[in-house]
């Protein structure tokens, strides 16, 4: 298994800034690591039916990560210039 590259981090994770990349890459996840983690934010219901156990390790890590990332995306709302709260 190979550890993410910045460039396997791009593709990724939408609107991730250079701190949040070097996050993700600094926890030594792995590709698949990073895939697990999106599907455990995606919809983690599915994931507990399929009895699979909880994220742990470095895929709890980029949960934690991606989690505060979306929290950042929420706050800062629409990014649409054609929005009417871009507008206003």
């Amino acid at each position: 298994m190979t550890r993410l590259s910045r460039d396997d981090v791009v593709k990724s994770v939408d609107r991730a800034d250079d701190v949040t990349i070097a996050q993700i890459i600094g926890t030594g996840a792995t590709v698949e690591e990073l895939a697990e983690a999106q599907a455990w934010l995606a919809n983690d219901e599915p994931m507990i039916n399929d009895l699979r156990p909880l994220a742990q390790g470095r895929v709890r890590e980029l949960v934690d990560i991606l989690s505060e990332l979306e929290a950042d995306d929420e706050e800062e709302g629409p990014t649409d210039p054609g929005s009417a709260s871009a507008i206003a």
